[in-house]
This record gives C-alpha cells, sequence and structure tokens, in this order.
C-alpha cells in the first residue's frame, strides 16, 4: 500500500503484540472482500488497542472501504499528529462524501483548535464545498487575536491560496498584515485571480 502504510507499521509495531499484528499487516495487504470483513471487525470489536484500530482503518479507508470512516475521523482530530497524518491521508483515497463537512466540523471547533492542523490540510485536499468557506472562518477566528496556533493559521492561508477563490482575498489581506503569515500570505495572494473588470489592488 505504499510508503504511508510502511510508515505506520513501522510506528505502532514497538506496541502492538506480535502475533496479531502479523495477522493484521496480512490481511491489510491482501486486500481482497474476506480480509476486508476481518479488519472491519476489529473496529467494532470491543476493548481493541488502538494501534490494531488505526492499521485496520488505514487500511480500509485506502481501499475505499467506509466501513472506515468513523475511526479516521477520529483519528483525524487525534492527540498524536503522526495519527491525524495517517487518517487524513486515508480519509483522502476513502473519498466518503461525509469527510468534507467531518472535517469542517473538526476544523471549527474552538475547543479543539490545537488539533485542528490536518482537518485544514485535508479540506484543502479535498476541494470540496465546504473547504473554502470553513478556512475562511477558522483564519479570521485566529487572526482576531494572538496567533498561538500560528502554523494552523498559516494551513489556512496555504490552503485558500492552493484554491484560488476570490472570496478568500478579504481574509488573506489581513493576514499579510501579520508579520509571521505575510509571505505566505502575499503569495496566496499571487495565485487568485485577479477580478476582470478591474484590478485587484496589491
Amino acid at each position: 500500500m505504499g510508503d504511508a502504510f510502511r510508515a505506520l507499521i513501522d510506528r505502532v509495531r514497538p506496541e502492538a503484540e506480535p502475533v496479531e499484528y502479523a495477522r493484521l499487516v496480512t490481511l491489510a495487504r491482501q486486500r481482497g472482500p474476506e480480509a476486508r470483513d476481518q479488519l472491519a471487525s476489529v473496529l467494532v470489536e470491543a476493548e481493541r488497542p488502538l494501534w490494531a484500530r488505526e492499521i485496520a482503518a488505514f487500511a480500509l479507508g485506502s481501499a475505499g472501504d467506509s466501513r472506515a470512516f468513523e475511526t479516521l475521523v477520529f483519528m483525524l482530530n487525534y492527540r498524536d499528529p503522526t495519527r491525524c497524518a495517517s487518517a487524513a491521508q486515508a480519509l483522502e483515497k476513502l473519498r466518503d462524501p461525509r469527510t468534507a463537512k467531518a472535517a469542517a466540523a473538526l476544523a471549527t471547533n474552538e475547543l479543539r483548535t490545537a488539533y485542528a492542523l490536518y482537518p485544514v490540510r485535508l479540506l484543502t485536499a479535498l476541494r470540496a464545498p465546504e473547504s473554502v468557506p470553513t478556512l475562511i472562518n477558522v483564519l479570521q477566528r485566529l487572526l482576531i487575536g494572538p496567533l498561538h496556533y500560528w502554523p494552523i493559521a498559516e494551513a489556512c492561508v496555504l490552503g485558500l491560496g492552493a484554491l484560488g477563490d476570490k472570496r478568500a482575498v478579504p481574509v488573506l489581506d489581513a493576514a499579510a498584515e501579520h508579520h509571521r503569515l505575510s509571505p505566505s500570505a502575499k503569495a496566496a495572494l499571487a495565485r487568485i485571480p485577479a477580478p476582470s473588470s478591474a484590478g485587484r489592488h496589491t
């Protein structure tokens, strides 16, 4: 399943029970219907350790199996950024229609702002209808106060530049006034086409 899966299984190996670890990795690599059913059972069985759920959810998500959706969304907002990153990768491959709405809810949860980086990046990758409004919302909120979460603000700036939507111009102009965000914000503004009737100010 590629470098991302190899990185995941290398990361969880130290905490895993060896026999079950080997079984789950084998199932993940088989990718057939029976293997996916066994992996899906890991997600609903009580008292399964997190490492086992992560292997199963990543494998299922990468195979486009929507049974992984809820577990991957949970891990997308987890306190460990490496688990957030792998969940975001699997969710992007899964392409479940619920993903953008779930990522938007996580990104805009003010009580979980510290964990919003990967939901923001996922929204950028998905290019969903929710993506631009959510990134604007999050960036506006972060710009109001001290930029304690400036990496998340910068991820919003970069995402809005990549998405190239004119609705982002006002908040990117505001971000350009903050010295830590100014280079990224100006680069993002340069990626947004100017209105055809009159050039936007620089």
